[in-house]
């Protein structure tokens, strides 16, 4: 457990514009096996954590595996 100021019952962190658009994941450079998903955490203050769900309704971190640049997201 832990604690982090910009998490508590009424505030979370700031996110940024990925949250809600497409993305392409692979796993230890596999880019042979791809799958799709859609971030759904972008922080932007601490902690940092950005989470993406992939296509079959698995959850996991942007440390876990590799994605590509989401779609739409803008270049600024």
């Amino acid at each position: 457990m832990g604690i982090k100021e910009t998490i508590d019952y009424e505030s979370f962190p700031k996110q940024g514009d990925w949250v809600g658009k497409r993305t392409t994941v692979c796993f230890k450079y596999d880019t042979t096996h791809t799958i799709g998903g859609v971030f759904v955490r972008e922080d932007i203050e601490e902690p940092g954590i950005s989470i993406i769900k992939l296509d079959d309704g698995r959850y996991l971190l942007t440390t876990e595996c590799m994605h590509t640049y989401p779609k739409g997201a803008s270049d600024e």
